[in-house]
C-alpha cells in the first residue's frame, strides 16, 4: 500500500467526491456521475479509484453475490479537506495561514457575511 498524501490531484478530488456524497459507490456509480459533467473512459475512473485505494483513501470492499466491488471512504471529508489544506498553507506558505488570509481578502475572494464569520470565530477562539 502506498503511503496515505493528504493532497490529491483533481481528478482524485472529484471522485472522492462523489463517493463522500454516495457514501459508498461502485466504479460504475462513479463513472455515470462523471458522465454527468464530462466524458471519460470507465476504465480511468477505475484506474482511479484503485489509485485511491492504495493510497489509502478509499476502502474496497466485496458484496456477497455481486461481482462488482463497493468503495467506502477511509477518513471523513472535512478531515482530508484538513489535511489538504494545511499541507498546501504548509508547503506554500512556509505554514503561515497569515499571507493566505491576506491574498483572499485582497482577491476579494471573501464576501462581507465570510468575513464576519470569521470575525465571530474569531472571537470565539480568544
Amino acid at each position: 500500500m502506498r503511503p496515505t498524501s493528504p493532497t490529491l490531484t483533481q481528478h482524485e478530488l472529484e471522485i472522492m467526491k462523489i463517493v463522500w456524497r454516495l457514501d459508498r459507490a461502485t466504479v460504475r456509480d462513479v463513472y455515470e456521475a462523471l458522465l454527468e459533467k464530462r466524458k471519460i473512459a470507465y476504465t480511468s475512473v477505475m484506474t482511479t479509484m484503485k489509485t485511491l485505494e492504495e493510497k489509502g483513501h478509499l476502502i474496497r470492499r466485496t458484496v456477497a453475490g455481486d461481482r462488482a466491488y463497493v468503495y467506502g471512504t477511509a477518513r471523513p471529508q472535512k478531515q482530508v479537506i484538513r489535511a489538504m489544506v494545511r499541507e498546501f498553507v504548509n508547503r506554500v506558505f512556509d505554514g503561515s495561514a497569515e499571507p493566505l488570509m491576506v491574498h483572499l481578502v485582497k482577491e476579494k475572494r471573501l464576501s462581507k457575511s465570510d468575513l464576519a464569520e470569521i470575525a465571530r470565530m474569531i472571537q470565539e477562539n480568544e
